[in-house]
């Protein structure tokens, strides 16, 4: 992996920039060379908001996403704001609820219940975090033992059980689409 670049993106309130934090801090730890950027519409729920994440083994050559290798999209809003900037070979995941009409390209895309989970578990706001679990699993970046460490640190301790169960929904998420696939 020399240079990477992911998206994860959907509507305000669903905890991308948080999520893509988390990812950064993985790579970081790994001792990756890592470049975190987000753009969201002004209304704080509902809007467009998108957190990048551009990793490589030496400083990234721009700092911002130009073709995408992974996208998250749990909204549909966010659909558009990703097309013509994923690689044919890149990795998209979309909610299977929210996301009725993902991109088509060449890619191969995913349609998983993050949010549908996230409810089960008692919490919506946890779809970003059952969401990076499959990335990272699905995509080869990063261990689960890296994910956990990061998101033990992360998350207030009031909700640490909660994230961790979302972590093992992403997990198991990734288990069945590779079992599935194969």
């Amino acid at each position: 992996m020399s240079q990477t670049e992911i998206r994860l993106s959907g509507a305000g309130g669903q905890g991308l920039i948080l999520a893509a934090r988390i990812l950064a801090a993985c790579f970081l730890r790994q001792g990756r060379k890592v470049a975190q950027s987000q753009s969201y519409e002004p209304t704080s729920r509902g809007g467009l908001s998108q957190a990048d994440v551009v990793v490589s083994d030496d400083v990234p050559d721009y700092p911002l996403v130009t073709a995408l290798d992974h996208l998250v999209i749990l909204d549909q809003c966010a659909v558009a704001a990703s097309e013509g900037r994923i690689r044919d070979d890149a990795l998209v995941l979309a909610d299977a609820e929210r996301v009725p009409r993902p991109p088509r390209g060449a890619f191969r895309t995913l349609s998983l219940p993050f949010i549908a989970h996230a409810r089960a578990l008692g919490n919506e706001r946890v779809a970003n975090i059952i969401s990076v679990a499959a990335l990272a699993d699905l995509g080869g970046l990063v261990p689960p033992e890296l994910l956990e460490e990061v998101v033990r640190a992360s998350a207030p301790k009031r909700f640490l059980d909660l994230n961790l169960e979302a972590m093992e929904a992403g997990w198991a998420m990734a288990r069945e689409a590779l079992a599935g696939a194969g």
